[in-house]
C-alpha cells in the first residue's frame, strides 16, 4: 500500500494543483515519514548475525546432525535477508522519486 501511495504521489503534476500544493506537500512528507520507518525496520532485519558464518565452523561440526539444522537456519536467514533487501530497494527507489517533489512543492507554497 505504501508503494502504491509513493508511486501515485510521484505522478502528480504540481502545476495542476494550484492552491492544493500545501496539502500535497504535507501528504508527501507523511508518506516519506512512513517510508523512513519501514526502511528502518527492513534495515533492522538485515542486521544481526552473519548467516554465512557457518563457513568458519569446523567441517566435523557442519557434517554432524546438528549441522543439518544449522544449514536450514542459515538458508532461511539468507532468504529472509534477500526479501528484506528487495523490499528496502523498492521503497528506497520509490522514495527517491518523491523526495524532489517535496522540495519543489515546498518552494511553491
Amino acid at each position: 500500500m505504501l508503494s502504491a501511495r509513493l508511486r501515485d504521489l510521484a505522478l502528480v503534476e504540481l502545476d495542476a494543483l494550484g492552491e492544493l500544493v500545501g496539502a500535497y506537500a504535507d501528504d508527501v512528507a507523511d508518506a516519506l515519514r512512513e517510508a523512513r520507518t519501514r526502511i528502518a525496520a527492513l534495515r533492522a532485519q538485515l542486521a544481526g548475525a552473519d548467516p554465512l558464518a557457518v563457513v568458519d565452523v569446523p567441517v566435523r561440526q557442519r557434517g554432524s546432525e546438528a549441522g543439518a539444522g544449522g544449514a536450514d537456519r542459515a538458508r532461511d536467514r539468507l532468504l529472509a535477508q534477500a526479501e528484506a533487501a528487495r523490499a528496502l530497494a523498492r521503497l528506497a527507489e520509490l522514495a527517491a522519486a518523491v523526495v524532489p517533489r517535496l522540495f519543489e512543492a515546498d518552494r511553491r507554497r
